[in-house]
């Protein structure tokens, strides 16, 4: 973390001695992260073997599958927000539809499962609109001060152009500043008010202790890969073994006869022995190699937290079973969920504080969150269980309890429509039906 004491002011060799520090992890830490989850590993790095020799490089690559199947699991449901207001719920409503903010959650949540922590920040767009956008660790990160609250004091966003020059801004609690490192840093002159009250970024945490959801199986990971390519190397090995012929000579052309009939014929050998021959094989680790290589496979899994659900085992499990099996999932999934909660209670706050909302700063107390974790959905179950809580809770919590519901009060909205459309409709068929009544009497009463 980069502290400042609140009294202290940024200076450019401050702010420098931050940048090289964050260079120093990005290089040889959040790098090896991303390499890791784009299937970039040390295995193919490793010096050759020799040309006679079997030198496969296999990586499989749990870290993505892990980052994805927790990523599904968690932000598979997109997060419902109920407000307090209608006013408040349509401008959310709209500030969510306009940065598409489905997305940029999953994809926020993805970096911090990948890096440990990720970045959103906050702007006026050129239409006057807020935009949201999200950040990775190596491309910005945020300074606190020096208290145990540990506010924000700074927020650094970082980019190189084409010809490799970093280029970056400095954001406080009411302007931002931009730079270029030229050997030294390079400020312009011009200052921009940003309107937010309080630094215009959220940093966004996947635990406490910021580590990525991979990262504490990482060498693991490369075990597992090292022994599988271990495990190839010796199938080819096997499938090009040497012959050997002990008690008699062998001519290229015999070899020849030998390799296309596939017959080996010798007469009796000097001395009274016969000749030998066998393949030359080196001693069968077969049954090592699968071990080591299933309990690498079953610990990954395990320390990381996240269920195999393509385990051939996993599928034939339902109901309570299948939850106690996603159960270290799910506790994991929890401790996430608060840590985007109180991500996002900073991030409405921050909007909420822009004049452009035309919101009062507070009404971001007035937002309620519902995650709801990808489990899969049992419909039937889900129908019974809110007809059982029928006049017990409120409608809009009856609601929630569906799955196939995105938005509990859009979707009473929906309803009271419908209702009013069907009594609409009742109230003109009795109309017609009285109508049709009277112009019944009125024949009735011409022809008497």
């Amino acid at each position: 973390m980069f502290r400042l004491a609140a009294d202290e002011e940024l200076t450019d060799e401050k702010l420098g001695e931050f940048l090289r520090q964050h260079a120093y992890e990005s290089t040889f830490r959040y790098q090896q992260l991303k390499n890791a989850y784009e299937t970039d590993y040390p295995i193919f790095y490793q010096e050759k073997k020799p040309e006679w020799k079997p030198d496969n490089r296999i990586a499989v690559n749990f870290a993505k599958y892990i980052v994805d199947t927790m990523n599904g699991f968690f932000m598979g449901h997109p997060i419902k927000i109920a407000a307090d207001e209608d006013s408040i719920g349509k401008f959310v409503e709209f500030l969510d539809q306009y940065n598409d903010q489905d997305d940029n959650n999953a994809e926020l949540s993805k970096i911090c499962s990948i890096y440990g922590k990720g970045y959103e920040m906050y702007y006026v767009d050129d239409a006057a609109n807020i935009g949201i956008t999200y950040l990775t660790p190596m491309d910005a990160f945020m300074i606190y001060d020096d208290s145990v609250l540990c506010r924000p004091r700074n927020f650094v966003r970082l980019y190189l152009d084409a010809d490799n020059v970093l280029h970056g801004s400095v954001s406080d609690e009411s302007k931002v500043r931009y730079f270029t490192q030229k050997g030294r840093l390079v400020w312009e002159e011009e200052e921009k008010i940003h309107g937010f009250d309080g630094v215009p970024a959220t940093e966004y945490v996947e635990n406490e202790e910021q580590l990525g959801i991979f990262e504490p199986v990482l060498t693991m990971i490369n075990a597992y890969n090292k022994a599988i390519s271990e495990k190839a190397n010796d199938v080819d090995y096997f499938a090009d073994a040497y012959m050997k012929v002990l008690g008699a000579y062998v001519d290229d052309g015999s070899v020849k006869k030998i390799r296309d009939n596939r017959i080996v014929n010798f007469t009796q050998g000097m001395r009274d022995i016969l000749p030998e021959v066998e393949f030359m094989s080196k001693p069968d680790g077969d049954a090592t190699q699968e071990h080591l290589i299933d309990r690498l496979e079953r610990l990954i899994f395990q320390i990381s937290m996240v269920a195999n659900i393509s385990d051939e085992n996993f599928g034939t499990s339902s109901g309570i079973a299948l939850k106690y099996k996603l159960q270290a999932m799910s506790d994991l999934e929890k401790t996430k969920e608060r840590k985007f909660t109180s991500g996002m209670n900073r991030r409405y706050k921050l909007i909420f504080s822009n004049p452009v909302s035309r919101m009062k700063k507070d009404d971001w107390v007035k937002l309620h969150y519902r995650f709801t974790p990808n489990f899969p959905a049992n419909v039937l179950e889900e129908t019974q269980i809110a007809q059982n809580l029928d006049g017990i809770v409120s409608q809009e919590t009856l609601l929630s309890v569906l799955s196939v519901v995105d938005n509990a009060q859009t979707e009473i909205q929906k309803i009271e429509q419908e209702k009013e459309r069907a009594q609409e409709t009742a109230a003109e068929d009795r109309l017609l039906e009285r109508l049709r009544d009277e112009q019944q009497n009125v024949l009735e009463s011409a022809g008497s």
